[in-house]
């Protein structure tokens, strides 16, 4: 059975980078494989203590797997690989 790699977006209402920061990880995501992924986008505003308890402290941010990985829009290439090294040490 393979496993699942969970990703969530912190985004905010007035955040001019966090559309970005959603059409890139669903652009990866569909690369790496839907089945592979999971992925949600958190307002951190409606869900402001998850946020607080994660360290997310800017938006756009992105955590994988209950990490906060990114603290702001990564390029495409580092989020294919930490993706991809989550995946492998799944594995």
């Amino acid at each position: 059975m393979t496993k699942v790699i969970n990703v969530e977006i912190f985004t905010a209402p007035n955040c001019n980078q966090c559309g970005r920061a959603v059409t890139l990880v669903q652009s990866v995501v569909e690369e790496i494989g839907n089945d592979r992924i999971q992925w949600r986008r958190v307002d951190v505003v409606a869900e402001l203590d998850h946020a607080v308890a994660m360290g997310v402290r800017a938006t756009p941010a992105i955590a994988i797997d209950g990490k906060l990985v990114f603290t702001a829009l990564p390029r495409k290439q580092r989020l294919r690989q930490a993706l991809r090294q989550q995946g492998e040490s799944l594995s």
